[in-house]
């Protein structure tokens, strides 16, 4: 069974349009296995029920942003291994060296294509 079969994906973003287009192209790469939270407390309280390998989040969200979902993703026994790819379209130093620090796997910078995102997913969980 191929890694893409078993991967499961959660996609959070306050945006729906974005959440689309990310959903899209995973289901383009064909990753089926995906959910989505419209925002940081959304996403940790269905990852405590429904577990996923990979989180893929906006970083610029209301209440709580991208990094802090991060902090709180890797301060959680339950969730601290899960692969985490920050979206921004704001990719300055210091949000991705607080990433970093923080223990980001990858990131992507607005706007990027389905072949990027497939890279960067590839780049932290194996080939799809």
């Amino acid at each position: 069974m191929a890694l893409r079969d078993q991967l499961r994906v959660m996609v959070v973003d306050d945006m729906s349009t974005s959440r689309g287009l990310i959903t899209q192209a995973l289901d383009a790469m064909g990753i089926r296995q995906v959910g989505y939270a419209t925002d940081g407390p959304g996403a940790l309280q269905i990852l405590d029920k429904t577990p996923v390998h990979l989180v893929i989040s906006d970083y610029n969200m209301p209440g709580m942003d991208g990094l802090q979902l991060l902090h709180a993703l890797r301060t959680n026994p339950k969730t601290k291994g899960l692969g985490f790819i920050l979206i921004t379209g704001r990719a300055d130093r210091e949000i991705i060296d607080t990433g970093k620090r923080l223990g980001m796997n990858n990131f992507l910078k607005k706007p990027f294509t389905p072949q990027e995102l497939r890279s960067c997913i590839e780049a932290v969980v194996g080939r799809l």
